[in-house]
């Protein structure tokens, strides 16, 4: 018996468990887990606690990442459209796209021509469409390469989500673009990153997965605790207990009610989250 018997924590993964814009910017490799995070959340884990990665990087995308970091739950992917056992090697829950996406892509492409997107399935495959210098970034840090695609209408499915790419005004005039449209609510969009805008199922987000996760792990929702520092975070962050977030977070998700704001990513949010919950319990 440990003292955080029961406990569920649902981290997000960039920019939260390790600071990871600069490589994405800069095309290097990734960080590794700052020693503090990392001794926190095996002495988290020790006392029985439940640790999950909830990302919004696709399994192909996860999966060289996923032996790095200490963990002993489920992660959520897609950005919430699945829950994956990496113990056990196979998806526990999953809420992929309809078929009919593909109507709403060719507008998109009409409406914002050379839009870049990178197509998830569930196989680990990834395809792209007009790939530009993000994507080549992306592509660095997966280490898994893309089938470009030249007709959107040869997408394989099922389809886990859709990635655009694009910096900004394009980035600003895609969002204005969906948004105005009137199937844009069968869809949760949401950013990721100032130039990574994520689309997938409706209801496929990370809280609708937290929820999911809590269900499959049998834990009482009064002891779930979330921490992430941007807008794709902002669901699962209202489903806490008590929502955290890291001092880099962007200004929505330092709003959240009732949001613990920690340290940055960099000087040990995660270490800092785990030390609250220390005294709490």
């Amino acid at each position: 018996m440990g003292k955080f018997d029961g406990v569920l924590i649902a981290s997000d993964y960039d920019n939260t468990i390790t600071y990871t814009e600069g490589a994405l910017l800069r095309g290097e490799e990734l960080p590794p887990v700052p020693p503090e995070n990392r001794q926190a959340i095996e002495y988290f884990m020790a006392q029985g606690g439940t640790f999950s990665v909830s990302t919004g990087r696709a399994l192909p995308a996860f999966a060289p990442i996923a032996p790095t970091i200490p963990m002993n739950g489920p992660t959520i992917l897609f950005n919430g459209a699945a829950i994956y056992d990496f113990a056990a090697g196979r998806y526990l829950h999953t809420a992929f796209l309809p078929e009919t996406v593909l109507g709403h892509l060719h507008e998109i492409l009409a409406a914002v021509p050379g839009v870049t997107m990178e197509i998830y399935h569930d196989d680990n495959s990834i395809h792209a469409v007009n790939p530009n210098e993000i994507t080549r970034h992306h592509l660095h840090l997966t280490h898994l390469p893309s089938v470009v695609l030249e007709d959107i209408d040869q997408v394989p499915f099922p389809v886990s989500k859709i990635l655009f790419e694009e910096n900004p005004p394009r980035m600003g005039r895609l969002t204005d673009y969906i948004a105005a449209q009137p199937w844009a609510a069968d869809y949760e969009v949401v950013l990721s990153a100032a130039n990574l805008l994520e689309l997938t199922a409706h209801g496929a987000n990370k809280g609708g997965m937290v929820e999911k996760l809590t269900e499959l792990l049998g834990t009482d929702p009064r002891h779930v605790y979330c921490v992430g520092d941007h807008a794709n975070d902002i669901p699962m962050l209202r489903r806490a207990r008590i929502p955290f977030a890291p001092a880099n977070a962007i200004e929505s998700v330092r709003q959240v009610p009732g949001v613990h704001v920690l340290p940055h990513c960099q000087e040990g949010a995660i270490a800092a989250m785990i030390e609250e919950l220390d005294r709490l319990y």
